[in-house]
């Protein structure tokens, strides 16, 4: 999950020993950036990602019983819906780097009730069909922490069942917008070293664009969808509480305290002149079956 191009990555010592270091680093950073927004990642402002989540496991109609892997979870936006549509006689795995994500993730399943539903610390670039596969993997705001976005596909796709859906979700154009440029024209004015020039995800935010990636890795589908999202603002506060809980915290951990704040006002200043009410939340939803 993420809205900030230096953040990208999954990683853990077995498959970072065989990795460039440009993956571990960003694997590292991705891990680094997450940990810290947990502190806000579940705050009413970023409801998005439970709104996705929600919508993307909806598509699935997920059978009772079924085996469900997550894949970066973060704190259960999706696995928690999936969990609850697959019944106790089910079994959902989510996994993430980020333990502090999870950790949010497992408190939720404990105060439901889901028993049936596991959090574990893994790479998905190591998950291994010899161990365990699974009826339905989903992947939301995940691909693209992946430097090599097919190679995270295939890894997903060799642990599905034959017969199994593969769901993946990504943003669409205007990644929160226009809070987005806000946020970037402030960094830039005060630390043009991280203004950031490029999103990964903007190689597939648009169904074309998911689906040549997709059979990149070679796994074919028809079944993509853009849906147009906004997320209220109830106030300018909201939108830094956004970037406290999402990718952009990569760039605020970067920051001393003096220019953190400078930033910081810029931001809202904007927001509050413009009369700023809500941004964008655009995604794009692909589900492939396996022959």
């Amino acid at each position: 999950m993420g809205t900030d191009e230096k953040t990208f990555g999954m990683g853990a010592p077995l498959a970072v020993q065989k990795q460039p270091q440009t993956r571990i680093d960003a694997k590292a950073r991705a891990t680094s950036t997450y940990n810290a927004a947990a502190d806000s990642f579940d705050a009413p402002a970023l409801s998005f990602w439970d709104r996705i989540g929600h919508r993307t496991v909806e598509r699935l109609s997920l059978k009772a019983g079924a085996c469900v892997l997550d894949a970066c979870c973060g704190s259960g936006a999706s696995a928690i819906p999936a969990a609850k549509a697959i019944g106790p006689n089910g079994r959902l795995l989510g996994v993430d780097l980020a333990e502090n994500l999870l950790r949010l993730a497992r408190g939720k399943a404990s105060r439901l009730g889901l028993r049936h539903a596991e959090f574990r610390l893994k790479d998905i670039e190591e998950l291994d069909p010899s161990t365990e596969t699974f009826d339905a993997v989903i992947c939301v705001f995940g691909i693209f922490f992946v430097p090599d976005m097919p190679s995270g596909v295939r890894s997903l796709w060799r642990v599905l069942q034959p017969g199994g859906q593969l769901a993946i979700t990504t943003w669409g154009p205007r990644v929160l917008e226009p809070g987005s440029s806000a946020f970037w024209n402030a960094v830039r004015k005060e630390r043009p070293d991280l203004y950031k020039t490029y999103n990964p995800w903007d190689r597939i935010n648009e169904p074309r664009a998911l689906a040549s990636m997709l059979l990149e890795a070679g796994v074919h589908t028809d079944d993509l969808l853009a849906e147009a999202g906004v997320q209220p603002l109830s106030s300018p506060e909201d939108f830094w509480t956004i970037a406290m809980g999402s990718g952009y915290r990569g760039t605020i951990e970067q920051l001393d305290q003096e220019t953190r704040k400078r930033v910081r006002q810029a931001t809202l200043d904007y927001i509050s002149k413009d009369r700023v009410r809500s941004v964008e939340t655009n995604a794009v939803y692909a589900i492939a079956r396996k022959p």
